[in-house]
């Protein structure tokens, strides 16, 4: 087994999740009567910690405006319950085989520890994962902070960790931490941009991920 850890993204990696958090954008931009962001420009930014993304969006913004757009985000999202973002195909089988195999199985994601908590009940995918880290609690996505954390809870180096996502904040978290990676190319971003980071693979659906593992 060339890696022990498995660090997993959430939104646009494990959970199709782009058209509730793209709709609760907007519907926070229209509640702040900021300028419309298109659904591409939204999806250009998740990954990045709610702070960072907001202030990507509308760098002009004022403070207050910054504020309030984030307070109308969460208020969106976690009202949104009747479009619970589905996992994709594959993924508890997937994770289930993983953790069978003797993977440790991680977390690290630009979602809130609210949001992410609110996620694993959701998905029952809680009692999978070894170690889970969220924008809240350390570092925003592309600085490596969170792989540091759990290399470093999990006792695991960085040339025994493999990190999995679909956005190049993922991929230059990974970078930035001296691991190596795997892009999925059925989320957020495209295969273009996930490439110039230099994953040591792209991959189209979830279930590649094990095959190529057991290569």
């Amino acid at each position: 087994m060339r890696f022990k850890l498995l660090v997993f993204d959430w939104d646009g990696t494990l959970v199709d999740s782009q058209a509730r958090i793209v709709g609760s954008f907007q519907n926070a931009i229209a509640d702040v009567a900021l300028p419309e962001r298109s659904s591409a420009q939204i999806t250009h930014v998740v990954g990045l910690s709610l702070e960072l993304a907001i202030a990507t969006l509308f760098p002009d913004a004022s403070p207050q405006q910054h504020s309030l757009l984030a307070q109308g985000y969460r208020h969106h999202f976690f009202n949104a319950q009747a479009n619970a973002s589905p996992l994709f195909p594959k993924v508890v089988d997937g994770l289930q085989a993983f953790h069978k195999a003797g993977y440790d199985l991680a977390v690290a994601t630009g979602k809130s520890r609210r949001g992410l908590d609110q996620a694993l009940a959701e998905t029952q995918l809680l009692t999978l994962f070894h170690s889970t880290r969220t924008a809240d609690e350390t570092c925003s996505k592309p600085n490596p902070q969170m792989l540091h954390e759990i290399m470093d809870e999990l006792a695991i180096l960085p040339n025994e960790t493999l990190m999995i996502g679909d956005t190049d904040y993922d991929l230059q978290m990974a970078q930035n931490a001296g691991v190596a990676s795997v892009a999925v190319t059925y989320g957020m971003h495209e295969k273009t941009r996930l490439l110039a980071c230099n994953p040591l693979i792209c991959i189209d659906r979830f279930s590649n991920l094990q095959t190529w593992l057991d290569q």
